[in-house]
């Protein structure tokens, strides 16, 4: 099988017609003559400027079983608050939460049960072949476990419970430890200029949604291939790519 793995959308519904269109896929019936599949890795929404376009985009794909989904912590908290648990509507869910309430509420309503239906449906992760998909990556010894640690880690990364002087959770580098010659974990989550490639991981969030560029790996041919972003590119971004400044 061939796979087009693509970082976080965040909402940035024109950049990813423009990469899968630039990947050979016909949009938005999302054909390919080469028989590949796209595969999305989590945070679909927040913060980029169509959120609810991307959930209808991406969801009828998957649906129809032209695309593979494992979600994002982003994603994560828009089920929670479908479900109408209390969350925080703060770093980049307001965007979304906007747009809902911009709809009528019947369209709300479908949207709702649309995402549920995609969230509930899909794997932590995915593991195809010597491939592996984790919004966040993953621990080696983790791979096959879906305990409330993996959990954790595919989701949020490998975090210590310590936060920095801006409030913002301290990872560890977790692909600096991971075995050499083992499953290729593609994952994205934490903002790169450029894809990270250290041993059998790949990170492919290149911050589309902060002004950079959205991203694809593909898959066996270990290639990348990205779009501008059409967002604004402000310095203040610079402290969301910790592994290039």
């Amino acid at each position: 099988m061939m796979y087009d793995i693509i970082g976080d959308i965040h909402g940035c519904k024109e950049e990813l017609l423009e990469l899968l269109h630039k990947l050979g896929y016909d949009t938005p019936s999302l054909q390919h003559n080469s028989s590949r599949t796209p595969i999305f890795l989590g945070d679909l929404t927040d913060r980029g400027p169509e959120s609810i376009e991307t959930i209808k985009l991406v969801s009828t794909w998957v649906k129809n079983g032209l695309a593979l989904y494992c979600p994002g912590n982003h994603c994560n908290k828009l089920y929670r608050y479908f479900l109408g648990n209390k969350v925080q509507i703060t770093h980049g869910l307001e965007t979304t939460v906007e747009e809902l309430h911009a709809i009528p509420s019947k369209e709300r309503e479908n949207i709702a049960t649309m995402f549920k239906e995609l969230y509930e449906s899909a794997p932590l992760y995915l593991k195809l072949n010597q491939l592996v998909i984790a919004h966040a990556g993953i621990r080696y010894d983790f791979i096959g476990s879906n305990s409330g640690r993996v959990k954790r880690f595919a989701l949020y990364g490998d975090i210590t419970g310590e936060f920095d002087e801006k409030g913002r959770p301290i990872r560890r580098d977790w692909p600096s430890l991971y075995p050499q010659g083992e499953e290729t974990v593609v994952y994205g989550h934490t903002p790169v200029m450029e894809p990270r490639v250290i041993g059998n991981t790949v990170n492919i969030d290149t911050g589309c949604v902060f002004g950079n560029k959205l991203t694809a790996y593909q898959y066996p041919e270990a290639t990348f291939v990205s779009v501008p972003s059409k967002q604004p590119f402000h310095e203040s971004y610079k402290e969301k790519f910790p592994f290039d400044f």
